[in-house]
């Protein structure tokens, strides 16, 4: 049985039809005071809750999930988590601060016998749970909605580290070459973009991440490759999270079309990961 979280109807429902599970009735409140409850009707014993955790609520609303199949009876909890907030906060900076990944990871676990994820920002944070946790590959997903007519196209990812990204989304496309921006982090909302070597005049060039949040790194790198005459930018990334006015600033720096999954539940969600975290379940 598939229990969805508030934040991911759209997926736990593709999955239910992916899988052939059923699929729970979930009933959300908040009480006068602020607080939330979420009720599941009609548990079986095996259940699959899936659940993004895009928000401080979204994991308080993960736990109660977790606590409510569990007092329905269920024996097997499985808890896929598309987008995993606090991941990265992978480590600790300075002195005082939490690996918040960690502690979230640790609250997840008390719930469930295994944990799903999908491309988290760091592989370490699988390790964190205290129960199996694995992640899955969404990215080659993204090459679906891309259509066939790119002119040689250029797949760039952001930086040297999500350079796997982006050769997982040109091999699922087919053909184009990768590259990547040279990027230097100044503060915690301040990165400096050096452009990278390739030649992007006249191509169509797709710029992948796994995350994009608040859209001033990918804006800049955009308005880079619109200096240096890209035919198109196109913008391919697993969780759409767009915060603030990270559409509007894609938007403004020239962006042809942002494509994301439904890892998070946004208007630019093109594409499912369903199929993938069906393999693994």
């Amino acid at each position: 049985m598939i229990v969805p979280g508030s934040r991911s109807q759209e997926l736990a429902a593709a999955l239910a039809a992916a899988t052939g599970a059923d699929l729970a009735t979930v009933e959300f409140e908040r009480f006068p005071d602020g607080e939330q409850m979420a009720r599941v009707r009609g548990v079986s014993d095996e259940v699959v809750i899936v659940a993004s955790t895009v928000s401080d609520a979204a994991h308080v609303e993960l736990l109660q999930l977790q606590d409510a199949v569990r007092e329905a009876g269920a024996t097997d909890v499985t808890t896929v988590i598309p987008y995993m907030g606090y991941a990265r906060q992978e480590r600790a900076f300075e002195a005082g601060e939490p690996v918040s990944a960690r502690a979230v990871a640790r609250a997840i676990s008390t719930g469930t016998d295994r944990v799903v994820t999908v491309n988290p920002h760091v592989e370490v944070v699988c390790d964190f749970f205290d129960v199996p946790a694995e992640s899955v590959d969404a990215a080659p997903r993204l090459a679906e909605p891309l259509g066939d007519d790119l002119t040689d196209p250029l797949f760039l990812s952001p930086d040297e580290g999500a350079v796997d990204l982006a050769t997982a989304v040109r091999d699922a496309y087919g053909r184009g070459a990768v590259d990547f921006f040279e990027k230097t982090r100044l503060s915690g909302n301040d990165v400096e973009i050096e452009p990278s070597d390739a030649d992007v005049t006249g191509r169509d060039v797709v710029v992948t991440d796994d995350i994009v949040a608040t859209g001033s790194t990918m804006s800049e790198a955009i308005a880079v490759l619109s200096e240096r005459d890209a035919a198109s930018v196109h913008v391919a990334c697993v969780h759409p999270l767009l915060a603030t006015s990270a559409r509007t600033k894609l938007a403004r720096a020239g962006v042809e079309a942002i494509y994301g999954t439904d890892t998070i539940e946004r208007a630019v969600s093109a594409v499912s990961v369903a199929p993938v975290v069906a393999d693994a379940l």
